[in-house]
């Protein structure tokens, strides 16, 4: 304990923080380190409470920074995209995102993030769980390790939902399937799999012949043999649970008073966005919602300000209404994709892969508003971003949001040790 308090005071532990401190020794124990001890409880009072939900709003294709977050007005990579300024003096971003500009207070830009994946796939895995893949491993996404390591709330519905999910929707890798996203499309429509196609009296007897191979199964078997075998007894009792909980009502906009749907957009990706506010507000603990079409290889200008001109409503519609809600202090909201675009056009007017530096957004859940963390090169020519922000980062700050303690180490069912994350929390957000 003398150790920690040590590099507490010296600032020598590169992830160790007041809330390792607290969480280790608690407050309650901490006497013998007066005055110290009172230091430390009259500003743990002072400290906001720790993020409780992420909403993920994930731009599949990779968007271009220059055309969304990180500009460069007047500049030759500028091309076509021009810019406004935002509620931040000195901040500017694409032009089709005013609304999203008038909330910049509340909303911190990381204009360097850099990756070393070029590829889809490759980097859909990296941003989504902090690791570039390798074999013999899976990772799991930031919202799987946001429901594993917090405790899970009293609801009946999934605490990890993905709606409108991509070709990559975000799995639970190895702590397991129960962690996958639940995969859902626009909310305007019926959640999927909740009915029997059967009647009730057929679908009765099914359950009780499951019943029947259930018992068999287990016979002859410990306990903790049976369940580390087969987790479906439990899922299909879940399943069976969300099938009749009023909780379902969260899925569903068409109820919602048209007043408060519009300024959403009327969009399957805006109406994600505010059936993702409804799902947090009844304890989901992650929801990802997915607007693709920023794969811009050929007239980029034109494709990315369509994309925009739908994510600036729902972006912005999103942060106040959890604000009015009382929700935007214990949630955090990210915004980007799997890299960024070249700040050249190509000959079809088109930006390529650029996971050199790169934008996302993020606010909400503790993380400080209204700041902007690195600077790409305003004439496109340097790869290596002022302020260099690795993927990793951006996880172990999320993670410091929630309490996580990201250098804790999981053993995988392999039995190899891995920890929740590789980077460090990012300062200036905090």
């Amino acid at each position: 304990m003398m150790n920690l308090l040590h590099d507490y005071e010296c600032g020598t532990s590169d992830h160790f923080s007041r809330r390792t401190l607290l969480k280790t020794a608690g407050l309650s124990s901490l006497s013998w380190l007066t005055p110290m001890a009172d230091v430390l409880a009259t500003n743990a009072e002072k400290t906001p409470d720790l993020a409780k939900s992420i909403i993920i709003l994930w731009l599949n294709g990779g968007p271009s920074q220059i055309d969304t977050f990180d500009p460069h007005p007047g500049k030759k990579i500028a091309a076509d995209s021009k810019a406004i300024e935002t509620s931040k003096k000195g901040v500017f971003v694409n032009e089709h995102l005013p609304q999203t500009a008038e909330m910049m207070g509340d909303i911190s830009l990381v204009r360097s993030v850099v990756s070393r994946e070029g590829d889809h796939e490759r980097a859909i895995y990296n941003i989504k769980t902090g690791y570039r893949p390798v074999p013999g491993v899976v990772h799991p996404a930031i919202g799987s390790i946001v429901c594993h390591e917090m405790p899970r709330p009293n609801i009946d519905i999934p605490t990890h939902i993905s709606i409108l999910p991509g070709q990559f929707p975000s799995r639970g890798g190895f702590l397991g399937a129960q962690y996958d996203a639940f995969k859902m499309g626009d909310p305007t429509q019926p959640v999927p799999d909740l009915k029997a196609r059967v009647g009730e009296d057929r679908q009765k007897a099914r359950l009780e012949s499951l019943e029947v191979v259930e018992k068999r199964f287990h016979r002859g078997r410990s306990e903790t043999l049976a369940k580390t075998r087969t987790l479906h007894s439990d899922m299909m009792k879940q399943a069976r649970k969300m099938m009749t909980s009023e909780q379902l009502d969260a899925f569903n906009v068409n109820d919602v008073p048209k007043s408060e749907r519009e300024p959403f957009g009327d969009t399957p990706f805006g109406r994600g966005c505010l059936a993702a506010i409804r799902l947090v507000e009844a304890g989901v603990r992650c929801v990802e919602v997915t607007l693709s079409g920023w794969d811009t290889h050929v007239d980029n200008t034109n494709l990315t300000s369509e994309r925009t001109k739908i994510l600036d409503p729902a972006f912005a519609s999103l942060i106040k209404s959890l604000k009015d809600r009382g929700l935007y202090d214990n949630t955090v909201v990210l915004c980007g994709g799997e890299f960024g675009r070249t700040p050249h056009l190509n000959p079809a007017d088109g930006r390529d892969h650029w996971p050199h530096g790169f934008s996302m957004a993020i606010g909400g859940g503790g993380i400080a508003g209204g700041r902007v963390i690195g600077e790409t090169d305003p004439n496109g020519e340097k790869k290596d971003p002022a302020g260099r922000i690795n993927v990793q980062d951006v996880h172990a700050t999320i993670q410091y949001a929630f309490g996580i303690e990201s250098d804790r180490q999981i053993i995988t069912p392999a039995k190899r040790p891995i920890k929740l994350s590789d980077g460090f929390v990012i300062d200036e957000l905090l």
